[in-house]
């Protein structure tokens, strides 16, 4: 596995998001940047970009990044959306998505019509297989996150909408809080889902307040987990994982 480098402390959360993401499925696929480069049309530099958060990849080649590492595209294409938006609200500082270096005109319509197909039938799969980069990133935790999400899973899949935000009731079950929108206690957050609906409602309950509870980790929500981590004595990541999910569940 590469050691990245860190990325720009300036970089929206969402935007960093969607990178760490991005950089956990180059992990698991065991590619290099110029075999990313052959599979996918896009060039290694344009990938070099991507993973260290100096441009925003177009929503095509974050789908081909899916593909070729053999995940469900549709989490991954959500968190695009959410950082899609946040780099759009600065638009000096943000550069213009790359286009995609092919070999010629005819090979990249071929491409885009072939892949076009291919996530046309992933999505319309994806409710058969889990993203492996969720809860651990290795896809053997899948059947706990089921057992741990039953209240996420009745309320279905999650779909972000702009400014839109959740009531929150936090109630003491079985000796842990909980406000209704998740079960888990060991997922990794990524977002944006349920799971992050449930942490921010928790944060509010604990006094830190996330700001609006919207199911995407912001800068608000990422400060408010600092401030909880550091007033339970944790590392402050910023990072909702086991250790600060029994802190919020308390």
């Amino acid at each position: 596995m590469p050691r990245w480098k860190a990325l720009p402390s300036s970089l929206d959360e969402r935007v960093r998001n969607l990178v760490v993401q991005m950089r956990r499925l180059k992990d698991r696929s065991g590619l290099s940047l110029a075999s990313l480069q052959i599979k996918t049309g896009y060039s290694s530099s344009s990938w070099e970009r991507y993973l260290s958060g100096r441009a925003l990849p177009p929503r095509k080649a974050v789908e081909e990044l899916a593909r070729v590492s053999g995940v469900d595209p549709a989490r991954l294409l959500v968190l695009h959306e959410v950082a899609e938006e946040a780099w759009n609200q600065e638009p000096a500082a943000a550069p213009v998505a790359d286009i995609p270096e092919t070999q010629n005109a005819r090979r990249r319509g071929v491409l885009i019509g072939v892949c076009t197909a291919v996530v046309v039938g992933v999505v319309l799969a994806g409710v058969l297989f889990a993203a492996p980069w969720k809860d651990g990133g290795d896809g053997k935790n899948s059947a706990t996150a089921a057992r741990h999400n039953s209240a996420s899973a009745s309320r279905g899949a999650f779909a972000y909408k702009a400014g839109k935000t959740y009531p929150c009731t936090v109630r003491r079950e079985s000796g842990r809080l909980s406000a209704g929108y998740s079960d888990t206690r060991t997922a990794l957050l990524s977002g944006p889902d349920w799971d992050v609906v449930e942490a921010q409602c928790l944060l509010g309950y604990h006094g830190f307040d996330p700001g609006g509870v919207d199911g995407v980790i912001g800068p608000k929500t990422t400060r408010a987990v600092k401030r909880l981590q550091q007033k339970a004595g944790l590392p402050p990541d910023g990072v909702v994982g086991t250790q600060t999910w029994q802190v919020l569940r308390k």
